[in-house]
């Protein structure tokens, strides 16, 4: 039987923009000091999801999604319909980030198909309880924190069973405005996911306490404290190093530091010329170098560049981050208007 929930105003078509993420950290992979994982990530303002949903005769799924992510959208539907009450619904995928690229692009599809189907029965849910339906947030919560409000982000861990718990929000700092992100992605490889993904993290020898607690006074006393007070040295010192610890932990898995060696490469060679907070979001193949400014992202854009020059499958480029949550525009059956969100 479907779920009863308070109403709202129903409508006949949603447009959801919903933003990527970086996950640019695990504190504690296997509770080593009593609670598993733990993440830090950035949102950023570039490579979002956007799709638009309206009720309909009969479903529709099309735009710029692959067969493996039009199906994953109808198993969302079915869920949703299955939880809130049959609606049939289409939906047009204007454009979405390439799967398994460390961008959380699952997660914001996830998302994006849940609010617009719960705004176009007039129906309230929060971020948490969606993902919660739709298998999302098992292990990271910064994908779902970020679709709510943006900015830097730490989470807390998923609590007892992972398949139910999305990890509370422990802290969400500003991004500082003229700090910005050069984006390194490998477009001949993508990250581990799936089955391949929880093999690989059974396979791990356990993380030591002492690095848990480590990356903990990294997050907690140098990459949160630069971002509040815009001082990029601690932040960007504790960031690259906390990237080379993980990294190190999942190397035996992924292949070395970084997933993709001319990554590691081309942000080796950024670093090597300025300040910089390097590392690799989620299982990669995409890595960051965050810098102090837009100059200095023009110039480690050129040094990227520079050092890709014989690499035709790797892709440079700088992007923001991004301070506020999915945007929601909903379209009523007689006027229309605008909801941000």
């Amino acid at each position: 039987m479907p779920l009863q929930f308070r109403r709202l105003p129903p409508h006949t078509a949603v447009t959801i923009d919903a933003p990527a993420r970086l996950h640019l950290g695990f504190l504690d992979p296997n509770a080593s000091l009593g609670r598993a994982f733990g993440s830090l990530g950035l949102v950023i303002d570039a490579h979002g999801t956007r799709l638009e949903a309206r009720v309909a005769q009969r479903e529709e799924i099309d735009g710029a999604v692959t067969d493996t992510e039009r199906e994953r959208i109808a198993l969302c539907l079915a869920k949703l319909q299955a939880a809130y009450g049959p609606v049939t619904v289409a939906i047009h995928v204007a454009h979405a980030p390439r799967a398994h690229t460390g961008l959380g692009s699952g997660t914001q599809l996830a998302l994006a198909v849940g609010t617009a189907f719960v705004r176009l029965l007039g129906h309230t849910a929060s971020s948490a309880e969606l993902a919660s339906l739709l298998g999302r947030g098992a292990r990271s919560g910064v994908g779902i924190l970020g679709f709510d409000c943006g900015g830097l982000l730490l989470d807390g861990g998923p609590a007892g069973d992972l398949r139910q718990s999305v990890p509370p929000l422990l802290a969400r700092q500003a991004f500082p405005d003229e700090w910005r992100v050069l984006l390194v992605s490998d477009h001949a490889r993508e990250g581990l996911h799936g089955a391949q993904e929880r093999r690989a993290l059974a396979s791990l020898a356990p993380f030591p306490q002492r690095l848990a607690a480590h990356l903990c006074h990294l997050v907690l006393m140098r990459i949160l404290p630069g971002a509040a007070e815009h001082d990029f040295a601690p932040f960007a010192e504790g960031l690259t190093e906390m990237q080379q610890i993980i990294g190190e932990y999942f190397a035996s898995a992924q292949g070395g530091v970084f997933a993709s060696p001319d990554v590691e490469r081309v942000l080796r060679a950024v670093a090597a010329e300025r300040t910089a907070g390097i590392g690799q979001t989620s299982w990669g193949p995409t890595g960051f170098a965050i810098v102090a400014s837009a100059r200095e992202a023009d110039r480690a854009l050129a040094t990227a560049r520079e050092a890709a020059r014989a690499m035709p499958h790797i892709e440079c480029a700088i992007v923001a981050g991004r301070n506020n949550g999915a945007a929601i525009r909903c379209a009523e059956s007689r006027t229309r208007r605008s909801d941000a969100a």
